[in-house]
């Protein structure tokens, strides 16, 4: 399994269309055979700022998902949303165990 956290400031006026392209992106994501998990999280004290949290199930799942036009839809319809570029962190899953997820 690998765990994706990516980080994304959006500008104030794209809050409400950068929450549905997201949404549908997320939608579409986790009917991907390689993606145990997609959500999308908002930061409370601070509505600009988002958090795509993203479960793999394989190490070659990103670069599949990443070829899908769902993403590619979503990449381009963001660009120009975002205040600053997003930025992704990549961690290890150990709880719960990959079979369980």
């Amino acid at each position: 399994m690998l765990v994706v956290f990516v980080h994304v400031t959006v500008k104030s006026e794209f809050i409400e269309a950068f929450k549905a392209a997201s949404t549908k992106n997320a939608r579409l994501s986790i009917q991907e055979a390689g993606i145990a998990r997609f959500d999308l999280i908002q930061q409370q004290d601070d509505p600009k700022k988002f958090v795509l949290i993203e479960v793999y199930r394989t190490a070659d799942a990103p670069a599949r998902h990443k070829e899908t036009p769902h993403y590619a839809e979503w990449r381009d319809a963001v660009a120009d949303m975002m205040e600053t570029p997003r930025f992704s962190v990549k961690y290890a899953n150990l709880f719960p165990d990959d079979v369980n997820w």
